[in-house]
């Protein structure tokens, strides 16, 4: 029954965060904000929507293995998994921005979020508002930067009135009541196992959250659709850090486990490859993505063993 639940969990989870950001960019247009700008924001910050519930959820009931191990395992996934199955289809094109700016600043984000759970073994409040903070400069300057060049358009669902707010309430309740059943499922697997609740975040808990940008991202490259896929990977991390963790850490301080340790400079030895290869080869070879594959692979057999 708890697998049943768990399942259930994530369909709520996603489905409820994609009704809320389809109801939220039909307000920003009823309110004549600029497509880029929402784009930038609400549509970003719904793709990180289902792992800042669960750790938040987490962290609010004491569960702080969970809350670390969600955004760890989902950013280590995006990156060995995601990327490598796309680039084991087809070769990825490397942007410049990527290389020079957001996956040299996620290397820091990274290494300033090993230097807070370092001190003290602890996330603090304090330290959630400065990853807070982080979060809000890194949207101005993508905003900046959109300014700049040709920003995409978003796409925005044509609604009534009625509809709009059954998706915004509708999608808050199914995001609220998905991250219950995922946590309180979750919990009762990893009891009934044995399993650690680091290890279930990093691993279950973190593939469930993870599915949307894997299918949209399989389903992209089988139709050759790759360019921008190291770039969502990456975006998708940075958001998940100053995010999730800040929101968690935030509704409560999470103390800090050696395993956590351990994983963080895992997420950031695995990010400084990524980025030697993109800079090595211009592109995320088949060659590059097979490693990345395998990176994954070891990892998973070591957290699976301690």
């Amino acid at each position: 029954m708890n697998y049943l639940i768990l399942i259930i969990g994530f369909v709520l989870l996603i489905k409820g965060a994609d009704f809320f950001v389809d109801g939220a960019c039909f307000v920003a247009k009823k309110f004549r904000i600029p497509s880029m700008i929402v784009g930038m924001t609400i549509v970003a910050i719904g793709t990180s929507l289902p792992e800042i519930t669960i750790s938040a959820l987490a962290a609010f009931r004491g569960e702080n293995g969970m809350a670390v191990g969600n955004i760890l395992g989902s950013n280590i996934l995006n990156i060995c998994i995601i990327l490598g199955i796309i680039g084991v289809m087809h070769a990825v094109p490397v942007q410049k921005d990527t290389v020079n700016v957001d996956i040299p600043f996620l290397i820091v984000l990274e290494a300033l979020l090993l230097a807070e759970c370092a001190i003290g073994m602890t996330l603090s409040r304090i330290d959630g508002v400065i990853i807070g903070a982080l979060f809000v400069l890194f949207v101005l300057y993508m905003i900046h930067q959109a300014k700049k060049g040709s920003a995409e358009e978003v796409e925005v669902k044509e609604l009534k009135i009625w509809q709009m707010i059954l998706y915004l309430v509708g999608g808050c309740l199914a995001i609220k009541f998905g991250g219950d059943f995922v946590v309180e499922s979750a919990t009762a697997i990893a009891d009934q196992l044995g399993m650690s609740k680091n290890l279930i975040g990093l691993t279950v808990v973190a593939l469930g959250t993870s599915l949307p940008e894997l299918v949209t991202s399989v389903v992209a490259a089988r139709k050759g659709n790759v360019q921008l896929a190291l770039g969502n990977c990456i975006g998708s991390d940075i958001f998940n850090i100053l995010l999730a963790l800040s929101t968690a850490s935030i509704i409560r301080p999470i103390e800090i486990t050696s395993e956590n340790i351990i994983d963080c400079g895992c997420l950031i030895v695995i990010t400084i490859l990524t980025l030697i290869l993109a800079k090595l080869h211009k592109n995320i070879e088949r060659r590059d993505a097979a490693l990345l594959l395998c990176c994954y692979a070891g990892y998973f057999v070591y957290i699976a063993m301690r």
